[in-house]
């Protein structure tokens, strides 16, 4: 099997290497961490046992925060290392973890390559965060008793699950390589076991993003950001954040009819992309549209904004999407009104935003719950024009919208422990009985702990 994987990998390599040339060349994508790609992982020294935690992209490596700080708390006596397969999820790995863990790159699932990387890490415990599971790795996990556990994991009915489906019976084998897998809602957890996961891996566990977000109703930072962009408090900001391609010329046709009633006089819109590469493009649109335009990278921290109150803002900085909600009267969380999935939603409404979404949310789930509790979901535009002006001209109840789904987010708080509990019992530790507490280790018979041979 390993050598057929190998096969259908290098032809893939093969077919798709001009279009990551080109995004090589264009955008600057995949050039760092080749060889650890290739698997010369760090190494590891001494006897201390690792966890080896991997996040695919950004949003994955900002959930492993409150993971890596209960681990910490619960198991003081492991190394935890931590590797992501992108740029901006390495960038963002390097600003949360770096130097006090190791950082590197996720390795090809080429057998040789996945070997050589094994041989260097030597974790005792991989955590995949969402389930980014790969065959060859966990074949060759399996074969050196390396346990191999899923936390924050997610299948949605309508996308991963048709395509894991068409694999039949080689779907379920892959899963059940598996260890433990701790998923977000009993929706994911159904989709699992019909795919043929034993149903005794699979745990609900809860979304480990309620953990992560900061709840807060400000945040370090932002008054300087909200001074070198000119924003002051009468100012009504709109904040459409994480957008995707073809929404944002909806977005200004959004901006442009609200300034057209001439009963927000107030109003301004910031447009913060999901994607760097596409921070020109969206510039451009800008400017093509009329609209004067003020690009965050030109306006940095200590420096004042020039121009009309019309220029709209363009957050083309990454790690500032936050501190733009923080400022924000109310938002709009992108890749929603065109059919990409959404973005996340959470963080606007941890800081108590009224926050509006499309109606294309499948990568999150949560939306629905978030919807009943003070967001809005909108279907279109037209509905979205309405929404907004309902909060601009009604900010007491945009102010309890936001509070609302602030408890909402509150509520939902403590997957992480969950799954440290679960990653506790897979190592043979009862979990700690109280927050701060440390597993110990688990009684077998009397005289016997699990760590004793």
């Amino acid at each position: 099997m390993g050598i057929l994987l190998d096969t259908i990998y290098a032809a893939a390599i093969i077919v798709l290497s001009p279009w990551w040339l080109y995004r090589m060349i264009r955008y600057g994508r995949y050039r760092d961490g080749i060889a650890e790609r290739f698997g010369a992982s760090p190494v590891r020294y001494g006897l201390q046992p690792v966890i080896w935690l991997h996040g695919v992209s950004l949003g994955e490596v900002n959930a492993l925060v409150s993971v890596v700080r209960e681990l910490h708390s619960q198991l003081p006596d492991y190394r935890v290392v931590i590797s992501t397969s992108t740029d901006t999820g390495m960038a963002g790995a390097h600003r949360l973890f770096a130097p006090a863990h190791t950082v590197f790159r996720w390795p090809l699932d080429f057998s040789l390559v996945v070997r050589r990387s094994l041989n260097r890490v030597r974790p005792d415990l991989v955590v995949l965060m969402e389930g980014d599971v790969w065959p060859n790795f966990l074949s060759a996990c399996n074969r050196r008793k390396i346990p191999v556990v899923v936390v924050n994991g997610r299948m949605s009915p309508d996308k991963g699950y048709p395509g894991y489906k068409k694999l039949g019976p080689l779907a379920g084998r892959l899963f059940n390589r598996l260890t433990a897998i701790g998923v977000q809602n009993e929706t994911y957890a159904d989709c699992f076991r019909k795919l043929g996961a034993k149903s005794e891996k699979v745990r609900v566990t809860g979304m480990m993003k309620f953990d992560t977000v900061e709840v807060a109703d400000s945040l370090p930072g932002q008054d300087e950001l909200a001074a070198a962009l000119g924003i002051d408090s009468a100012d009504r900001l709109i904040v459409a954040g994480g957008t995707g391609p073809g929404e944002e010329k909806l977005l200004l046709d959004v901006f442009g009819k609200l300034q057209a009633d001439g009963k927000h006089p107030s109003a301004r819109l910031a447009i913060v992309p999901r994607k760097p590469e596409r921070f020109n493009e969206v510039a451009k649109l800008i400017s093509d549209s009329g609209s004067a335009l003020i690009r965050r990278s030109e306006q940095p921290d200590g420096s004042t904004a020039t121009g009309s109150k019309d220029a709209v803002i363009l957050g083309d900085t990454m790690g500032e999407l936050r501190k733009f909600y923080a400022l924000a009267s109310c938002v709009f969380v992108g890749r929603s009104l065109v059919p990409m999935g959404g973005s996340d939603m959470i963080e606007a409404a941890a800081l108590g935003k009224p926050t509006a979404f499309g109606p294309h949310t499948f990568n999150f789930p949560q939306a629905d719950d978030l919807a009943a509790s003070g967001c809005a979901r909108v279907a279109d535009q037209d509905e979205l024009v309405d929404q907004l002006s309902r909060w601009l001209n009604d900010p007491s109840a945009a102010e309890q919208a936001g509070q609302d789904a602030q408890q909402h987010v509150l509520s939902q708080q403590g997957a992480t422990r969950r799954n440290v509990e679960m990653i506790c019992g897979v190592l043979n530790r009862s979990p700690a009985l109280a927050p701060g507490g440390i597993a110990t280790d688990v009684i077998l018979d009397e005289g016997r702990t699990s760590t004793e041979n």
